[in-house]
């Protein structure tokens, strides 16, 4: 046999390799067998569910919801916090400014025991969760009676800020701006709190209302 005649017979037994791909029949199309069975596709698959990663639905993640923004990193659960102000300072070093974040905050638990708290960090993140640690350091208790009021007058004087807080019975809580959000998470009702100073500040306002408060707990 000549090889002219072993090459005719290689190409004779030669076979044809199926073709992948979809084959349409009498309107449908049928899947070749070499295709690979895929899984449903869901929508939202491998994620969280809504609120997951946050402190409560509708607030920011990490930070958490609610008015006191409940859910501060570094904060108990049974305690409240809330954020006063959060400044970008800046100071100049030697080829340029260096930023940095002021955070000050309030923490209590709305049964007698609250703290203010002051820190700087590169971001807000870290500068609340430094305040915060620092707000728990200087937390105080203090001496209520039992409508949850303090038992007399007093004044206190931080800075430029001066307040005065006077009990009120039957009256709730009458006060504004930061000297209201200290006394609502110390839990203190029947109150009456008043700005003596023209001061806007505050960082120095909450201040005075916690050292007010502090000389009751002494």
């Amino acid at each position: 046999m000549t090889n002219t005649d072993t090459k005719k017979e290689d190409k004779k037994t030669e076979v044809a390799v199926p073709v992948t791909s979809a084959i349409p029949v009498s309107g449908s199309i049928i899947p070749s067998a070499t295709a690979s069975a895929r899984p449903p596709f869901r929508k939202n698959q491998g994620r969280p569910p809504f609120g997951a990663n946050k402190g409560g639905f509708g607030g920011r993640p990490g930070f958490g919801g609610g008015k006191f923004g409940r859910g501060v990193p570094g904060s108990r659960p049974d305690m409240d916090t809330k954020v006063l102000s959060i400044r970008r300072v800046a100071r100049v070093i030697a080829g340029g400014k260096r930023f940095t974040f002021s955070v000050c905050l309030v923490l209590g638990d709305k049964k007698g025991s609250v703290g203010v708290g002051m820190a700087k960090a590169g971001g807000t993140s870290e500068a609340i969760e430094k305040a915060t640690r620092d707000a728990k350091k200087n937390m105080i208790k203090i001496n209520l009676t039992k409508s949850m009021s303090i038992p007399h007058e007093t004044r206190a004087k931080y800075c430029s800020g001066v307040v005065d807080l006077r009990p009120a019975p039957g009256r709730g809580l009458i006060a504004g701006s930061a000297p209201r959000v200290v006394l609502a998470l110390a839990g203190i009702t029947d109150i009456n709190a008043k700005i003596i100073s023209g001061s806007k500040n505050k960082i120095n306002n909450a201040r005075a209302t916690f050292a007010a408060l502090k000389s009751l707990s002494e």
